[in-house]
């Protein structure tokens, strides 16, 4: 991104919400486009034009969360699901499709112009990091490895498919190897914004590296729980 305006697409089906809301953002400095169909957002979605994605999960055509996965694809910027649920189960199942946050239903505009503002400046932060850093973009941890550049990994020399966000959480914590990380830390550098204390997108986010890299769920070695501390990669575990 740069300092030009921010283009937005709003993926909303309610007119008047979405009004509501392109003028909102638009008077912010924001350039707004409006889709209210999931089907025709995905079949005219243009990853080039688009900085960042509000996406609403009960649409016409395709649901938010099919949208959610298949822009994923192309897309790697922030995409933020609004909710008129308060479901525990439509959370995980954003996270794991690949969105960065969650606004529930009714909206308030400065708390939605918030959690914009904070998803653009970790997506500038990380983009700035891959670009530009000096430090190294390659990982290895005995049979793990980890390209930034690419956002690969492979483990035993076989692919794992993560995430974004699943990325960016196992990258940190490899990048920290040795160095327990509180979810605190953990969730303000990947989410841009303090931890409320309440949120467990960090603890979903691990269970499923866990999962994915073959660490035990019950009595992990790889990436150990550290009781009223938090998360710690072992560097030695992964032979």
């Amino acid at each position: 991104m740069t300092d030009k305006k921010i283009k937005l697409l709003l993926i909303e089906d309610d007119v008047r919400l979405a009004e509501l809301i392109r003028d909102y953002i638009e008077q912010q400095g924001f350039q707004v486009k409006i889709q209210y169909r999931g089907d025709r957002a995905v079949a005219e979605f243009n990853p080039q034009l688009t900085d960042i994605v509000i996406l609403d999960l009960m649409l016409p055509g395709l649901d938010g969360l099919q949208v959610c996965q298949q822009i994923r694809q192309t897309f790697d910027g922030p995409i933020l699901i609004l909710t008129a649920k308060n479901s525990d189960i439509d959370h995980v199942m954003g996270l794991e499709l690949g969105a960065d946050d969650f606004v529930t239903k009714p909206i308030e505009p400065p708390v939605l112009l918030a959690r914009l503002r904070a998803l653009i400046r970790r997506d500038r932060k990380n983009t700035k990091l891959i670009e530009t850093t000096k430090k190294t973009t390659e990982l290895h941890f005995g049979t793990l490895f980890l390209n930034q550049k690419a956002q690969q990994v492979s483990l035993q020399k076989i692919n794992i498919e993560l995430t974004t966000q699943e990325f960016y959480l196992l990258w940190l914590l490899a990048e920290n190897a040795g160095k327990i990380l509180s979810r605190d830390q953990i969730f303000t550098h990947i989410r841009g914004i303090e931890y409320d204390g309440l949120d467990r997108s960090v603890d979903v986010r691990i269970s499923h590296l866990r999962k994915k890299l073959q660490d035990h769920s019950e009595q992990p070695k790889r990436l150990k729980t550290v009781w009223g501390k938090g998360y710690l990669f072992v560097a030695d575990a992964w032979e």
